[in-house]
C-alpha cells in the first residue's frame, strides 16, 4: 500500500518572505516623502519652541533689544549737563549690576566710571576709540556704544558692557541641525540594517539547509531539518524533509530485496549442489559402461558442464557472501609470485588437456605484497578457468612481470577472442566480479586491455593517496 504524506500547507500571506520583504520597501517609500517632511516639520516646532525659550530665559534680553536701549538713553541725555549722564549711569548700574559703564565727554576726558576700570585712558585719542571698538566688536563682554545727545549727534559717548552669557545662551538657534541631520542618519541607518538582517536571515536559512544536506546520518542519507517557519524556506525545508524520508524508505525497501536476494541465491546454491552431484555420479557411471566414441565425447561434455555449473554455483555463493560482508579476508605479507607458480602448477594438467601453452616469465626474486592467501588465489583460478572457458582457442597463456605505475605488477595474457567477444560474458560476469572485490578489499588495482585477439590483465598495488 502506497504511504500517503501529508504536504505541507502553503505559507500564510502574512508569513511569507515575500509580505516580509514588501513592508521593507514600503518603509522605504515611506521614508523620504513621509518621515523628510515629518522630521522637518518637528525640527521648525522645537526650534521655535526653543527660540521662544531662550528669549524667556535671557535675563536682560537679546544684544539687539540691549542695543537699542543704550542707544534710545544716550538720545535722551545733553552733554553739556554731565551730573545728568552720571545720574543715567548710576541708575543704569543699578538696573544692571553686572554691568560695567563709563562716559567720555566731547573734549575726549575719561568721566565716571561704573567700577572703575584701570586699562582705560583718561583722556581719549581718535586712534584709542578706534582701538577700544576694534577690540571689543563681538568680544566678551558684550560692549555697547553710543553718542550723548539727540539723535545720537553729539561728541561724547557712553559705553555699557554685560558679561556676553547674559544675552547669548550656549546653544544658539539652529543649533538643532546636527540632530536633525543625526535623525535622518539614523532612521536611514535603521533601513539599511534591516535590509541587511532580512538577507542575513535568508543567507543563514539556506547555508543551514545546506548543511544539512550534506550531513549523512549511518544509512548514508541526509538527516531531515527542523522547520522553523512557515515561509518560502520553510516549504523547500519541508520538500526536502519529504525527500529524505521517500529515499530513506527505498533505501530500507532496497535493503529488504538485496537480503531477501541474497538469502534466495544462498538457498538456491545449497539446493543445486544435491542434483549436480548425483548427475555427476551418473555420468561417473556412464563412462565404465561400453560406450560408441559418440557417446564418451557426450558423457565428456556432460561431466565438463556439470562442473562448469558447479564452479559456477560455488561462484554464485562466494559473491552472496562476499556482498554480503561474510568473506573474512587475513591480509598478511606474502610472495604472490610464489601463489602464481602454485596456482600455475595445480591448472597445467587442464591447460594441457585444453591444448593451452603456458608462456611463464616471472622473475626470480620474491614480490611481497600484502594479500590473503586463499583470496589471491580465487583471484588466479578465476582469471584462468576465465581463460579455459572464453580464450582456450587461442592456445596462449602468458604470467609475467612487468612495471606500471611505479610498481611491480603481475601480467595474465592470452590470445583468445578477448572480452569483446560476444561470448566473453556468458559465466564469466560473477567470477569477474568476485575478481574485481577481492582485489579491492586487497587493496590491490587491475587494469584489463581487451582487444579482438588478446586480453592483457594487470595486478598491482594500490597507491595511496596523500
Amino acid at each position: 500500500m502506497k504511504k500517503l504524506v501529508k504536504r505541507p500547507r502553503g505559507p500564510r500571506f502574512h508569513q511569507t518572505l515575500l509580505t516580509r520583504y514588501l513592508l521593507i520597501i514600503l518603509f522605504a517609500f515611506l521614508f523620504i516623502p513621509i518621515i523628510f517632511p515629518l522630521a522637518s516639520f518637528v525640527y521648525m516646532l522645537t526650534e521655535e519652541y526653543t527660540s521662544s525659550r531662550n528669549e524667556d530665559y535671557l535675563k536682560y534680553g537679546d544684544g539687539s533689544t540691549l542695543e537699542a536701549m543704550w542707544h534710545q538713553e544716550a538720545s535722551q541725555l545733553d552733554e553739556e549737563t554731565p551730573e545728568q549722564t552720571d545720574r543715567k549711569l548710576q541708575e543704569m548700574k543699578r538696573n544692571y549690576p553686572e554691568g560695567s559703564f563709563f562716559w567720555v565727554d566731547a573734549s575726549g576726558e575719561t568721566q565716571l566710571q561704573l567700577p572703575r576700570q584701570e586699562q582705560l585712558p583718561e583722556r581719549w585719542t581718535h586712534a584709542d576709540a578706534i582701538r577700544y571698538m576694534k577690540k571689543h566688536i563681538d568680544g566678551d563682554p558684550y560692549t555697547v556704544v553710543a553718542f550723548i545727545g539727540p539723535d545720537n549727534s553729539g561728541a561724547g559717548f557712553m559705553v555699557m558692557q554685560l558679561p556676553r552669557s547674559l544675552i547669548q545662551l550656549s546653544t544658539p538657534v539652529g543649533a538643532g541641525t546636527p540632530f536633525y541631520i543625526a535623525f535622518l542618519f539614523i532612521m536611514f541607518a535603521f533601513f539599511v540594517l534591516l535590509s541587511l538582517l532580512f538577507f542575513r536571515q535568508i543567507r543563514r536559512r539556506l547555508l543551514r539547509l545546506q548543511s544539512a544536506m550534506k550531513v549523512h546520518g549511518s544509512d548514508g542519507l541526509p538527516m531531515p531539518i527542523v522547520q522553523k517557519k512557515q515561509d518560502e524556506i520553510g516549504e523547500l525545508e519541508a520538500a526536502f524533509n519529504e525527500m529524505t524520508d521517500q529515499l530513506r524508505g527505498s533505501k530500507e525497501r532496497e535493503s529488504a530485496e538485496e537480503e531477501l536476494r541474497k538469502r534466495l541465491i544462498a538457498n538456491l546454491s545449497h539446493d543445486l549442489r544435491t542434483p549436480l552431484t548425483v548427475m555427476n555420479s551418473h555420468a561417473y557411471s556412464l563412462r565404465g559402461e561400453a560406450l560408441s566414441e559418440h557417446g564418451k565425447a557426450a558423457v565428456k561434455q556432460l561431466e565438463q558442464k556439470i562442473a562448469s555449473l558447479g564452479s559456477l554455483i560455488e561462484n554464485l555463493l562466494s559473491y552472496t557472501l562476499m556482498t554480503g560482508g561474510r568473506y573474512p579476508l587475513k591480509l598478511e605479507q606474502l610472495d604472490v609470485l610464489r601463489l602464481v607458480r602454485e596456482s600455475a602448477a595445480a591448472w597445467y594438467p587442464l591447460w594441457e588437456q585444453e591444448g593451452i601453452e603456458p608462456d611463464i616469465d616471472l622473475p626470480g626474486e620474491p614480490i611481497i605484497w600484502r594479500v590473503d592467501k586463499e583470496g589471491f588465489r580465487r583471484v588466479l583460478d578465476n582469471l584462468f578457468q576465465n581463460i579455459v572457458r572464453h580464450a582456450h582457442n587461442g592456445q596462449y597463456i602468458g604470467l609475467s612481470s612487468e612495471t606500471r605505475e611505479g610498481q611491480t605488477a603481475l601480467v595474465i595474457s592470452d590470445r583468445g577472442a578477448g572480452m569483446e567477444s560476444e561470448s566473453s560474458g556468458k559465466g564469466a560476469g560473477i567470477g569477474l566480479a568476485i575478481v574485481e572485490y577481492l582485489i579491492a578489499e586487497m587493496e590491490l588495482e587491475w587494469r584489463t586491455e581487451s582487444t579482438a585477439n588478446s586480453t592483457r590483465i594487470s595486478i598491482f598495488p594500490r597507491q595511496l593517496q596523500t
